[in-house]
């Protein structure tokens, strides 16, 4: 389609307090005030923290780690960083990552730009300037001409919509809200609900702890070991002269990790070959067995079944009681079909004599007391309660903010079926607003999805700074072509046939019942295509003034 462009140069330009205003100070929000300053733009980052780092500052949780191998997962524009920076461990711990984002923010000086404690309630476009108005919880208020969302997709936690939940007198925590301070289990009665990710890497981690852990499970996830470990001297010397070839190789694979799927169907080769297979990616480190399985063991059900039936397996092997290994198989869909938890000794903790599991398909929660968690079939006391309960994924950071486009428009209300995006990076009707790692955008190594999107939103706010450009805008056919594009891909993926937050469904959050396609789910390198073809052409699909 063709582009509306003319020059246009506002007279209110010089009136505004910045150039770009971004939205979270997290590893997105960094990087792009990195690029905008190197393009000699006036830009501010609004960060509702105390400090930098995002995922890495919010989630202090006993166990936070990475999944993605560390030396594939930070910053890779700077190779003077990549030689400063040594990694400990194969998947680095939280603690870890917090010091490698702060001396990101010291090294490139990110801070003198950051306004922390500054939560954004309200983002407001001023159609007669051309401008977006942001407010600040404060009050305060401040104009510019582009808007960055840097929000990140897993962001706002959400707790479950149990009764009493205020009425509990002991400690209780969500694990993306931990305290600063440190949290003592020895000799203490703690719950822990929820066995996602977050649930797994807590539970796994304080179990030797406790005095008593009981976990409560909705539904069984499958997880897969870690295998983590230090990186020697001789292995750092390997990672810091390979960093080229290492991001080479995520830029090729399918979800930008070290891991691509394997190019054989599950049953093109023999029983005996295929167990085989299984057997080598179960105990090797990291994503490879999800990320580089057989090409067909997330679309098909049969070769699924295959993989689903050996992790059943190994699960069945490590957890002593049958009765409660069975409860930790997942029953309602297949490995790989929900985001997979890596796990360091997981299924052990269900050996321990200090460790309980309770099925809450069975015996549902009624309310949470004074004194614990009653559940339909007993109550049950307790010193700490930890909420593993996840988050409003994907749109639950825009939801929180009041976001309004074009004539007032809603972004919510634009949503309320379900995210329509261009690109995963712009939305019709909310000009000079620009999305990273929002909706339909790739997501997988999440770092290695950040740098692209930051450099092509760079690329585009030049393009309009050096054609005296204010007004850009997807098209309403730009946005319907690509969500429609996006809707398409997922046609025929099992995971898209699940209940998870890659759906859009949480039970906690009203109206988030019915699934959605809210992630792009497509290669990484055609995503990467689709979008420098625009560039190329001039960013001739947006309507530019």
């Amino acid at each position: 389609m063709a582009a509306t462009r003319q020059h246009h140069t506002s007279p209110e330009t010089a009136a505004l307090d910045y150039d770009v205003i971004i939205i979270g100070a997290g590893l997105s929000g960094m990087y792009q005030l990195h690029r905008l300053r190197e393009i000699g733009l006036k830009a501010r980052i609004f960060e509702t923290g105390t400090d930098v780092g995002g995922t890495w500052y919010w989630n202090r949780y006993p166990g936070a780690r990475f999944d993605s191998e560390s030396y594939s997962y930070g910053y890779s524009f700077s190779k003077e960083l990549l030689q400063e920076w040594e990694w400990s461990e194969h998947f680095a711990g939280q603690p870890e990552t917090l010091r490698y984002c702060n001396y990101v923010a010291d090294k490139f000086d990110l801070r003198r730009d950051i306004q922390f404690e500054s939560r954004v309630t309200a983002a407001i476009y001023q159609g007669d300037t051309r401008s977006w108005e942001i407010t600040l919880a404060s009050g305060a208020r401040s104009t510019c001409r582009f808007l960055v969302t840097a929000v990140g997709p897993l962001s706002t936690p959400t707790l479950p919509r149990i009764e009493g939940r205020d009425d509990f007198a002991g400690q209780s925590f969500h694990t993306a809200r931990w305290p600063k301070e440190k949290v003592h289990f020895a000799g203490k009665r703690v719950a822990v609900i929820g066995t996602g990710a977050t649930g797994i890497q807590t539970i796994q981690t304080i179990a030797c702890e406790v005095g008593h852990l009981t976990v409560f499970q909705r539904t069984a996830n499958w997880a897969a070991p870690l295998h983590n470990g230090k990186i020697d001297a001789e292995t750092q010397r390997r990672i810091k002269a390979g960093y080229g070839e290492i991001f080479a190789r995520c830029k090729e694979t399918f979800a930008c990790f070290v891991h691509t799927p394997d190019p054989r169907g599950a049953f093109e080769v023999s029983d005996a070959e295929r167990e085989a297979f299984y057997e080598k990616l179960y105990g090797e480190r990291g994503f490879g067995i999800w990320q580089g399985n057989f090409r067909d063991i997330l679309i098909d059900r049969k070769a699924n079944a295959t993989i689903s039936d050996f992790v059943a397996r190994k699960i069945r092997e490590r957890v002593k009681d049958p009765d409660v290994a069975e409860k930790l198989i997942p029953k309602n869909h297949g490995f790989g079909t929900r985001r997979l938890p890596l796990e360091t000794f997981y299924y052990e903790v269900y050996n321990r004599d200090n460790v309980e599991l309770v099925d809450l398909v069975a015996t549902p929660i009624e309310r949470i007391t004074r004194d614990g968690i009653r559940t339909s079939e007993k109550d049950y006391a307790f010193d700490i309660i930890i909420y593993a309960t996840g988050f409003d994924a994907i749109t639950g950071s825009f939801d929180k903010i009041d976001v309004r486009g074009a004539n007032g428009a809603r972004l919510r209300d634009k949503w309320q079926h379900g995210p329509e995006t261009y690109l995963g990076l712009m939305v019709d009707g909310f000009p000079n607003m620009m999305m990273l790692m929002g909706p339909h955008t790739a997501l997988g190594n999440i770092p290695r999805s950040i740098e692209y999107s930051v450099d092509w939103v760079t690329g585009l706010i030049r393009f309009a700074i050096d054609n005296e450009l204010t007004f850009l805008d997807a098209t309403p056919e730009g946005t319907a072509g690509w969500t429609d594009h996006v809707k398409a891909l997922g046609v025929g993926l099992l995971s898209n046939e699940v209940d998870s937050w890659m759906t859009g469904i949480n039970r906690n959050v009203e109206g988030k019942q019915t699934r959605i396609v809210a992630r792009y789910s497509g290669s990484a390198p055609a995503y990467r295509e689709r979008c420098d073809a625009v560039a190329a052409r001039g960013y001739d699909e947006l309507r530019m003034e």
